[in-house]
């Protein structure tokens, strides 16, 4: 276990091509101790597309010992040998994922604000749930969905073991009630790969450290 209590949870942007694979170097190697996972997040490629561009990360990711999750897709994260897999409501159960990827994929699952799914997924298996979008967000779509608060935290933490995901638009100035409340990882993607990746994760470790 880390000396921190929060750990940042990177996720991919869409476009994964040309120079990422550096910035994804970069960042790990400036979040050494505090990120601790990735997630592959690309959408609207064929399987060979998405593997020819996971595997240069996920080499990087095996380096600094940073866990490789897929999004969505448990087939991609069965072909990768991935770490785990992160599921929305409709990617599968993971109980059925958990036969399908051996007992030492982490299998995670979008819970949005709802204390219900949590507990679904947590009785399923789920070796992690993911409670957002806290704030707004490019990456995750929101829809009409309700946002949570940081309580749902709170709430999630004081009664279960199973560590829990804030996801949605965080950022080193809004993360604090977040850490605060108990979250065992910070979701992030734009806040760090819209400007320079080293200087938010640098700018996020002072915040988790401070908090």
């Amino acid at each position: 276990m880390s000396e921190i209590a929060t750990q940042l949870y990177l996720i991919s942007p869409p476009d994964v091509s040309g120079d990422f694979p550096a910035r994804l170097e970069r960042t790990l190697a400036a979040g050494k101790g505090v990120v601790t996972a990735f997630q592959f997040r690309v959408k609207g490629l064929d399987q060979h597309e998405a593997a020819a561009l996971a595997a240069p990360l996920q080499a990087i990711c095996a380096e600094h010992e940073v866990a490789f999750i897929v999004n969505d897709s448990v087939p991609l994260a069965k072909r990768l040998k991935a770490d785990g897999v992160h599921l929305g409501q409709d990617d599968g159960d993971p109980k059925e994922v958990r036969e399908e990827l051996g007992r030492e994929a982490q299998i995670g699952v979008t819970c949005h604000a709802s204390k219900h799914l949590a507990m679904e997924a947590g009785e399923a298996g789920a070796d992690y749930v993911a409670f957002g979008a806290f704030f707004d967000s490019m990456t995750k779509d929101k829809g009409d969905a309700e946002h949570p608060t940081a309580d749902i935290i709170e709430w999630w933490s004081t009664l279960f073991e199973i560590p829990c995901v804030a996801i949605g638009g965080i950022t080193p100035d809004n993360c604090k009630e977040l850490i605060a409340a108990g979250a065992d990882f910070l979701a992030v993607s734009g806040s760090v790969w819209n400007g320079d990746e080293v200087a938010a994760i640098e700018a996020f470790t002072k915040a988790i450290r401070s908090a």
